[in-house]
């Protein structure tokens, strides 16, 4: 078995292209770190950055402890154990946002894959394989957001059933970050979660930032560029973790309504929106479902996001009302409301 998975450290300086005009900053305060097992970093401008970046990477780091699958002291790792906790603000609210957002989806964003995801190898320190199907059908026996009962403060699991919030967690604690840069003062910043990318206002002269888009074949290339303020930017792709076998690739983006890594006609999904947490879920949702139930869906919910596709015969199209804000030396077309 042959497996490949690309540095985080590559598509997080491909997915963000910061493009500065001549102007004087105040001052600059950057910190780069490792959490949700990736390189994160965030940048903020203005006398006030130093202190608040610094809360919101403590922030970040209380946020990972609290909701990693594989961190044994996590409310995450002792649910999925136990299949019963009484949980944390944070993680309460969290799993009540991935079952509205499953029903959202109907089912093609999943934070109850975790079974599948181990089975397939794809954690940290855990070998890549292709499970049997008798593996899968036993697995998905308890998958969906149905085996998953809130009574207060409570969280109880179906048997076999565990949660894997990795798909939805870097949006809520990057909108968190955001809320706490915002509190403290800074009113120019952008943050790196890996791919998820969130700014805060403007750039310091009062321009947009300017994001870059990863070419799913080409990690140092761009397919556009996004113009944006004051909102978050997650792509999802399989091109991001992926191993090969027997020369078939299988990437980590799992349907958890077959079992296998999703097989939709798409190479990436980016996904523009105020609400970072809806962002992370939406760029894996969008994946699965593909193209054609992606413009069904969007034209039933186009005050919440908007998206950039790009399908395995490298078309793009992007939604409606990024028509102003997305630039492109390759054609591509609009998905209209």
């Amino acid at each position: 078995m042959k497996f490949f998975q690309k540095c985080c450290i590559l598509f997080i300086a491909i997915a963000v292209l910061i493009c500065f005009t001549a102007c004087n900053f105040d001052s600059k305060y950057d910190s780069e770190f490792f959490s949700m097992d990736t390189i994160m970093t965030i940048t903020a401008y203005g006398s006030k950055g130093e202190n608040a970046v610094k809360a919101a990477e403590n922030e970040i780091n209380r946020i990972d402890a609290l909701l990693s699958v594989q961190n044994k002291n996590s409310e995450i790792y002792k649910l999925n154990r136990d299949k019963s906790i009484s949980a944390a603000s944070d993680t309460l609210a969290l799993v009540n946002r991935g079952i509205e957002i499953y029903t959202l989806t109907d089912g093609a964003f999943d934070i109850t894959i975790e079974p599948l995801s181990r089975l397939w190898g794809f954690y940290t320190g855990l070998e890549n394989r292709i499970p049997t199907q008798e593996e899968i059908d036993n697995a998905l026996k308890f998958v969906g957001a149905e085996n998953i009962k809130i009574d207060k403060s409570n969280i109880i699991l179906n048997e076999e059933t565990s949660l894997d919030l990795g798909g939805i967690a870097k949006g809520y604690a990057s909108s968190i970050a955001a809320q706490i840069l915002k509190e403290r003062g800074v009113s120019s910043a952008i943050i790196s979660l890996g791919g998820n990318i969130r700014t805060v206002g403007t750039k310091p002269d009062g321009s947009k930032w300017n994001i870059g888009i990863t070419d799913p074949d080409d990690n140092t290339k761009e397919i556009g560029i996004l113009s944006v303020s004051d909102t978050a930017v997650v792509t999802s792709g399989g091109y991001q973790r992926y191993f090969e076998e027997n020369g078939q690739i299988y990437h980590h983006i799992i349907d958890t309504k077959t079992g296998y890594p999703a097989k939709s006609g798409l190479k990436s999904v980016t996904v523009v929106s105020k609400d970072d947490t809806l962002a992370d879920a939406l760029s894996t949702g969008l994946f699965v479902m593909g193209l054609e139930k992606s413009k069904e869906f969007y034209r039933k919910n186009s005050t919440l996001f908007e998206a950039v596709f790009v399908t395995d015969k490298n078309e793009v199209y992007i939604t409606e009302n990024l028509k102003n804000s997305f630039s492109s030396q390759q054609s591509f077309g609009v998905i209209e409301i």
